[in-house]
């Protein structure tokens, strides 16, 4: 994809078309290249190991397939990109020293990820000390780009070294707050989080439109991350007279939380963020949940023209796990990297200047293409400017897309 559009690719990628030369210090030359290209490398972090490994894999296989695209068109001359990821098992810990090791690559220019918030908080103030740009196909806390103290109209970015192409929770807790009230015609909600970074703030977001738009939360609970039994929780749902419930948190929580709602009684709909929006909440559940339902950022890209050859080539390379609700994000945080990337060697006679993780970072606040999600560019906090959401719902065991809408104040 090139910035005008990526319909302009008419040939498939092949699995094996497409090779990425090795790894070399900033501004070190492929060896044996006459024409002496530079190894550019993109850095990604998600948790490719572990309970939330699906998104993961998704996440870094787009990002790859970003880079093999960028090489094969010859998008930035005179450079060749490859990959080098990092697994943080959705641990803020992990995500930090992972973060620590790619400031120390020279290579590395530009990073892609994390997932999770959490994670995002832990890693943001290392690659902001060293001017390497991260952008997350996935985070949605408002804090990360809009500081602490967003909530009360005191919005200032943190990190100028923080982007996401995700919208964030402010716009997604709304978002479903009023399709629960308005569209699902929902009344009474009991509010379950799991005390996390993400769960947590997009469930305050929800409660908060919910009861503004004229609903009761009749109940509030808390679970614990890997913990298997919510039968406490179940029993409150099912005594306070909900009629339905919001979660805030992940899809292996959730499927089971779901589960045992419906095996206590209550035979009322699960709603929950991106986070839940995947097979495997459906998988999780022995009962069916067929009913329950997610929110996601942007529209099904399956069903954006703009997305037909991401599909298409991604198909093609035949990864091992699907690109998820994130792919198409991960694509498109990999491709602004590069359009960052082919921006500076154009304002530097068609090389890397020395200060180039500065420059990169400079040049993203200006990055503007159409995308595998639609348009992408970033507003003066390193958020996307792209507002479409979807609701999902569970239709005979698999999640069919209801509505998508740009979100409006």
């Amino acid at each position: 994809m090139r910035q005008r559009s990526l319909l302009i690719l008419t040939t498939a990628i092949t699995a094996g078309a497409l090779t990425l030369s090795a790894c070399g210090s900033r501004g070190q030359t492929d060896s044996g290249d006459k024409n002496k290209k530079t190894t550019v490398v993109i850095g990604v972090d998600a948790p490719l190991t572990g309970s939330l490994s699906a998104l993961g894999q998704g996440i870094k296989n787009s990002v790859d397939l970003a880079a093999k695209v960028a090489n094969q068109q010859k998008e930035v001359p005179g450079v060749t990109f490859k990959i080098k990821s990092y697994d943080d098992q959705a641990v803020p810990s992990s995500g930090k020293q992972n973060a620590t090791s790619m400031v120390d690559e020279d290579a590395i220019l530009g990073t892609v990820g994390p997932l999770n918030s959490g994670v995002a908080q832990s890693m943001q103030g290392v690659f902001a000390k060293a001017d390497l740009a991260e952008v997350s196909p996935a985070n949605t806390n408002p804090a990360l780009s809009q500081g602490d103290a967003w909530a009360s109209g005191k919005k200032s970015r943190p990190f100028k070294t923080y982007f996401r192409t995700a919208t964030t929770d402010i716009i997604q807790g709304r978002f479903a707050a009023q399709y629960y009230y308005k569209d699902a015609k929902k009344r009474k909600v009991f509010v379950v989080d799991d005390k996390q970074t993400y769960g947590a703030g997009l469930a305050k977001i929800f409660a908060q439109e919910f009861k503004r738009l004229g609903g009761t939360v009749v109940g509030t609970d808390h679970l614990t991350v890997k913990e298997t039994d919510f039968s406490g929780i179940a029993g409150k749902v099912r005594s306070s007279g909900a009629d339905s419930v919001y979660f805030g948190g992940q899809y292996p929580e959730g499927g089971l939380l779901s589960d045992q709602i419906k095996q206590a009684g209550a035979q009322v709909p699960v709603m929950g963020g991106d986070g839940i929006y995947d097979p495997a909440f459906i998988k999780a559940s022995g009962t069916s949940n067929d009913g329950d339902y997610a929110t996601s950022v942007g529209y099904p890209v399956e069903d954006l023209p703009s997305a037909k050859t991401f599909v298409k080539n991604y198909a093609a390379q035949n990864y091992k796990d699907p690109y998820g609700a994130y792919g198409g994000y991960s694509y498109d945080a990999a491709w602004a990297i590069i359009q960052a990337v082919k921006a500076v060697v154009a304002d530097n006679d068609g090389k890397l200047p020395d200060d180039a993780r500065a420059k990169i970072t400079e040049a993203l606040n200006k990055v503007s293409f159409d995308g595998v999600t639609g348009k992408v560019s970033f507003d003066r906090y390193g958020d996307t400017t792209n507002k479409q959401l979807t609701v999902y719902q569970v239709k005979n065991g698999a999640w069919k897309d209801v509505t998508s809408r740009t979100f409006k104040d």
